[in-house]
């Protein structure tokens, strides 16, 4: 592993990245039912799925993620957009870098937190669905992906939904250490 602030193991990026493909692989179909035609965020998801289950992380994640986020600027609805960038996301979890820097906490539920707000945006934009879909998240969240996260510090204060999502999901798993 790359010298950085902290130890990160292999075994904990792949913890990471499962829970980041987990979120992405829910709303995948909502861009595959956008965009039939595009296979880019699909390839993403099963390059983050080929790390999680053992392979070497590769030129496959970088590139599979790149060509995900591509997606998303080309999809046609903000839905769309957000399933591509959580599989981008998911791909790239890979290669979180151990540096003590809040906006690497993105590289660990920005997918979830894209995924609540593809929620709300099914449900005619009702917070509460976003609301039940970071409990969701909060709930699926092991031991590990906690600690790794405890690592770094709070999500960035943004502005959008997706970072308040975000900020919420790392504050409940900040809090239920």
């Amino acid at each position: 592993m790359a010298a950085g602030d902290f130890e990160l193991t292999v075994d904990e990026l792949r913890v990471v990245a499962r829970y980041a493909v987990e979120s992405a692989q829910e709303v995948l179909p909502v861009f595959e039912e956008a965009v039939p035609a595009d296979p880019r965020p699909r390839a993403a998801v099963e390059a983050a799925w080929e790390f999680v289950n053992g392979a070497r992380r590769s030129r496959l994640q970088r590139v599979t993620s790149l060509d995900a986020h591509r997606a998303a600027k080309e999809a046609g609805t903000e839905a769309a957009r957000l399933a591509a960038r959580a599989a981008g996301d998911a791909a790239a979890a890979a290669y979180l870098h151990p540096i003590a820097k809040a906006t690497q906490v993105g590289h660990i539920l920005r997918a979830a937190a894209a995924a609540a707000r593809v929620a709300e945006l099914l449900a005619g934009d009702d917070h509460e669905a976003g609301d039940q879909s970071i409990e969701e998240s909060r709930r699926r969240a092991t031991p590990v992906l906690v600690d790794v996260l405890s690592r770094y510090p709070a999500a960035p204060q943004v502005k959008g939904r997706v970072a308040q999502l975000m900020s919420a999901l790392d504050a409940s798993l900040r809090t239920s250490r």
